[in-house]
């Protein structure tokens, strides 16, 4: 039976985070033998916002070596780097010349980074939804792995794809968003009410892969709770649902199970059972990673061959594209 094909991309702007790990790259990991999956790391992205161009180049390799780690097997998968393939901006620049203003100003995105950053509103920001789409089109995926806030350029992707077909000749595969269950939504362990990422400034925010047993320790801790004493699923408990989420995903065991575990066991048992599940499933990753990058052009090597097996698929897509859009 042939393989659905899925495609996903990872931005490399600073460490891989458990919310990452848990909500994105191991679903990717755990569903290699499902589809036939190409990973891209899109530092053209990354470029939106300001970047030094030797920690960009140290980053998107850093990144690459993580998803290796982290399980990403080249035998049963592809991963390359974005900018390696010139088909991503070229087929950019045909979408971009077929979607209105009127649809890109409605992107939320846009508007949230834009606040955050208002002395670098540049265009690329604003059509970086169109170079998403182009990501994903070039490919043929019949499937992308989405979270919450990138639905809506999924839906965009769709919504260019479904018109181009219709106004210059069938092209693209229309690709459907894959939102896995598990680990979707990993929240920020200083507050629970927003979801962990990359750019929070808090020390005790957010659990990074590399980081050592120490600091795992001393973060889960520090983590937000509340004044209550049982240990139970409670949505409306938003630090301790998260910690128990986290817990659930590494340990593999019910609600019921975990809640039985702690009955009449107070914050400090769980917190300490929490750190030492999250040190030893992450212990084989960072040795990994650690082997990886200390085997100097072997990253290089690895990417060289992704790009080289999705590069074929890129370029048809785009030159029947170019075609139908009177470019040749």
């Amino acid at each position: 039976m042939i393989k659905k094909r899925v495609f996903s991309g990872i931005q490399p702007t600073g460490q891989i985070h458990l919310g990452n790990y848990l909500g994105a790259v191991k679903n990717w990991v755990d569903s290699q033998d499902e589809y036939e999956n190409i990973f891209c790391v899109v530092n053209s992205h990354a470029i939106t916002t300001t970047q030094n161009p030797k920690e960009l180049r140290k980053n998107t390799y850093e990144l690459a070596a993580m998803l290796l780690a982290c399980g990403i097997d080249m035998k049963k998968s592809n991963l390359f780097i974005q900018s390696e393939i010139d088909e991503h901006p070229a087929l950019s620049w045909i979408l971009d010349c077929n979607v209105s203003m009127g649809e890109m100003n409605r992107m939320t995105q846009f508007k949230d980074k834009s606040a955050k950053n208002p002395k670098n509103v540049n265009a690329g920001l604003f059509n970086y939804p169109v170079l998403m789409a182009a990501d994903i089109l070039l490919y043929q995926a019949d499937g992308v792995p989405v979270g919450e806030d990138q639905k809506q350029h999924l839906e965009l992707t769709r919504n260019i794809a479904e018109r181009f077909n219709r106004d210059f000749g069938e092209c693209f595969k229309i690709p459907e968003p894959m939102i896995f269950k598990s680990g979707s939504r990993v929240m920020g362990l200083d507050d629970p009410t927003s979801k962990m990422s990359k750019s929070a400034k808090g020390a005790n925010h957010a659990i990074f892969l590399l980081d050592t047993p120490d600091v795992i320790s001393r973060k889960i801790k520090k983590a937000t709770t509340d004044s209550q004493t049982s240990i139970v699923f409670d949505k409306n408990r938003e630090g301790l649902y998260n910690l128990l989420g986290i817990y659930e995903i590494f340990t593999h065991k019910t609600k019921e199970v975990i809640e039985q575990e702690f009955e009449g066991k107070g914050y400090g048992e769980f917190k300490s059972a929490l750190a030492e599940v999250i040190i030893e499933s992450l212990k084989p990753i960072r040795e990994e990673y650690e082997k990886l990058v200390s085997e100097k052009g072997y990253i290089e090597k690895i990417l060289q061959a992704g790009a080289t097996q999705v590069r074929p698929i890129a370029k048809s897509t785009y030159n029947r594209a170019k075609e139908l859009i009177g470019l040749v």
